[in-house]
This record gives C-alpha cells, structure tokens and sequence, in this order.
C-alpha cells in the first residue's frame, strides 16, 4: 500500500507541531498541538462481527495493516511524536498483535527520522494530575480542565494523547500553559530523543534545560 503523507504545518517562525500517540488497535488515540485529535482503529462493520484479534490470520494481518497505515497517514511529519510506551502489565487477547502495532509505528517513526519520546502510564498520569496512579477518569477531567481546546468528549484514549502531546510541547520548552512542579517531574523521567542525533538509536532521559531549546 502506497502511504500518501500529509504536508508538514511546520513554518520557521511558528510554535513546534507535536504529536501525542496513544496506540491501540481498536482506538489509537491521536492529538495534534494544530489543535486536532482523532481516534483511529479497526472498525466493525456489522455489530455481531467479531473483534480484530479473533478474525482468521489472514483477515487479522489485513486489518492490521489497515489500522497501522491509517494511523500513519494521520500523524505526517511533526517535530515530535510523544507516544506511550507498551504497558507490560496488561493480559488477556491481543497482546501479541498490540505489540506487533506498537513496534510498527515506532519504527515507522525512526525510519523516518521523526523525533519520538517514550512516555509510561505513571509519567501520563502524574503530568495530567500530579499522580501517578490517577485514574482514566481523573485524567479525562485534567484534559477538559487544562486543555479545554483539545476536544476529547470524555475518550479517555484522546485524553492520553492530549497529555503526551501537552508533555512534548512543555519539553521542548512551548507549553501550553504553566504546570505545577509536582506534573513536571514526570517530564524528567521520560525517554526523550537527542534532537542533535535525529533518526540514531540514542535516546536519553536527560531534560534539557530551557535555555538549551
């Protein structure tokens, strides 16, 4: 399948374009510092049709790869993708797929040079409330609270990627709007890419200060 890219918004004098990636094959969560976000993943076509992970595996690869190029297409070429890192925790079906969808589009990112930071549910959790073990709900409100711009109507996925994309654009030292010290920490604990080595396999943890960016 040929991918058909958008053109960058990146202009010289303008703010950075991040964008905050929540994957998942059924809803990945996606949020644009342009102000969008979009939810994007296999689609059911009838009500009783069964779900993406217990389709026939060569149905399954398909749809698969519909969900990652459709995913794909809609992030472009930002300046950074913050994207959530895979949550080992979870069990139960599609594991295996999930994984395959995550790598899919992290290395869809480093093939293409696109600077990408790795962010946890803890660092998600405190930067949108100041802890780490806040809940989907309590994070849906911190959205609407802070980053009322950002429509998400209450989908915690499109709540996630808001909050990585807010991440990004505090790092890179354009946030949104001020946060606390206590939200900030989680930023320092986030896998950040050296901008000065695009597309390396080195990353580092290390936050830049905000004279140097």
């Amino acid at each position: 399948m040929t991918l058909t890219l958008p053109d960058p918004t990146i202009t010289e004098t303008g703010p950075p374009t991040v964008i905050g990636l929540d994957p998942s094959l059924t809803a990945t969560g996606i949020a644009s510092s342009r102000g969008w976000t979009q939810t994007i993943g296999y689609e059911k076509a009838r009500a009783k049709d069964p779900g993406i992970t217990t389709l026939p595996h060569p149905v399954r690869r398909r749809a698969m790869l519909d969900v990652r190029d459709r995913i794909i297409n809609q992030i472009g070429t930002p300046d950074l993708v913050v994207m959530e890192t895979p949550a080992f925790s979870r069990s139960g079906g599609g594991a295996h797929e999930r994984a395959w969808l995550w790598w899919e589009l992290y290395g869809y990112l480093d093939t293409h040079h696109i600077p990408t930071a790795l962010m946890g549910t803890g660092q998600r959790c405190t930067y949108a409330t100041g802890k780490g073990n806040a809940s989907k709900e309590a994070v849906v409100d911190a959205v609407a609270r802070r980053w009322p711009a950002w429509e998400t109507q209450g989908d915690n996925n499109l709540a996630d990627a808001v909050v990585f994309m807010a991440a990004g654009l505090d790092w890179l030292g354009h946030p949104i709007n001020p946060m606390p010290k206590t939200h900030r920490t989680a930023i320092d604990k986030a896998i950040w890419p050296d901008l000065a080595l695009t597309g390396a396999d080195t990353m580092t943890t290390t936050t830049v200060t905000r004279s140097d960016r």
